[in-house]
């Protein structure tokens, strides 16, 4: 497990994550960097890849719950990784009840 300096997602999880302050935000870091993957400008998604590396990336992806990327990320980051072909991306996550 890569260990994410909680300070360099405070200022991307305070525009991010803007119903929580970003100190309860990075809590969850992988939701922050979701977040920022999903909806994030070019500056911020290229600040949060320089910081994090595309490991962290591919597991935030990998793991990612059901509604925390739109249909155009998931595909992107999923080629952008090498996680899949352009053709090939796997359906986004769905919630499930038992």
């Amino acid at each position: 497990m890569v260990k994410i300096d909680q300070d360099l997602l405070k200022p991307l999880a305070a525009k991010y994550i803007w119903w929580k302050t970003p100190e309860e935000a990075v809590v969850m870091p992988d939701r922050v960097i979701a977040q920022v993957m999903n909806i994030g400008d070019y500056a911020d998604v290229q600040a949060l890849v320089s910081h994090v590396g595309d490991e962290v990336l591919r597991k935030v992806l990998t793991h990612a719950e059901a509604g925390q990327f739109n249909e155009r990320s998931w595909a992107y980051w999923h080629y952008r990784l090498g996680l899949s072909s352009v053709d090939h991306v796997p359906a986004l996550p769905v919630r499930r009840f038992a």
